[in-house]
């Protein structure tokens, strides 16, 4: 039965940063005593050697010691939807290679932030949308959205896609970072929302309306962080900005031992 235990990372968009907040949970919750990894199923667009390849940004910010070519168990040049990029290899993806090229990765430790490709609708493979992946995995969701204008429509999309699948959100974070960093064509939502050093007044309300339509709770606002920020700086901007008890309850229950197993009560780590 296919199934992971931890969490997983998905986005409103392409480029809204999920990346750098799925390695700065991972760094805060790490610093924590957590034994968390970090894994990227499929990537494309960016070869590893680059420096600019989601892995090696996750390895990095994240504090762990996995070679980039093991945390992203396919890497694709294109840079297109999971299915087309495979497909333009050669590679026909299906949802069990994928399973089972992270066994290993995933066998090192108790839980794993899994960040996914795009947003929940981007095709994975050729007959399977991403959040069909997050359903076959069986993990809950944390959704990255942007902090401006156009976050509550495509985030509340996002929600409504998610549960049409069974899909448990634990929360959302609003990423203030760049839009769509270093992708091609595509403009900072400033560049696109605003004009040039004029406030977004949607920011500030922005949370409570998602937290009202979506039923959804906002862990809070991820500030702009420098281009190979570290895990020290990821996990203090974490503990200061978000909210982690969504997700530290769930890695709770998550890994907490089987009373029938253990014969005594779990231990719960706070």
């Amino acid at each position: 039965m296919s199934g992971i235990r931890g969490i997983f990372v998905t986005g409103t968009d392409t480029g809204i940063g999920k990346t750098v907040v799925t390695a700065a949970l991972a760094a805060a919750l790490r610093s924590e005593g957590w034994n968390v990894g970090v894994w990227k199923p499929v990537q494309s667009g960016e070869p590893i050697g680059s420096g600019l390849s989601d892995a090696e940004k996750l390895v990095a910010g994240s504090g762990i010691s996995d070679p980039p070519e093991e945390v992203a168990s396919f890497t694709f040049r294109a840079p297109l939807a999971p299915s087309l990029a495979a497909k333009a290899e050669g590679v026909r993806l299906t949802m069990d290679m994928l399973y089972e090229a992270g066994q290993p990765l995933c066998s090192r430790y108790d839980a794993m932030l899994v960040e996914g490709a795009g947003g929940a609708a981007v095709p994975l493979t050729e007959d399977a949308l991403l959040a069909d992946w997050i359903a076959f995995l069986r993990m809950p969701v944390l959704i990255v959205a942007r902090v401006g204008l156009g976050t509550v429509n495509h985030t509340l999309l996002t929600v409504s896609f998610l549960r049409q699948r069974g899909i448990d959100i634990l929360g959302v974070v609003l990423n203030e970072g760049t839009c769509a960093p270093g992708v091609p064509g595509v403009q900072e939502a400033s560049d696109v929302q605003n004009k040039p050093d004029v406030p977004d007044p949607s920011v500030a309300g922005n949370a409570a309306l998602i937290e009202t339509f979506g039923g959804v709770k906002v862990l809070g606002r991820f500030p702009p962080v420098g281009d190979g920020s570290g895990p020290q700086l990821l996990a203090e901007t974490v503990h200061s900005t978000l909210d982690l008890a969504p997700v530290r309850s769930f890695l709770s229950k998550c890994l907490e031992p089987s009373p029938e197993l253990s014969g005594k009560a779990p231990e719960v780590r706070i």
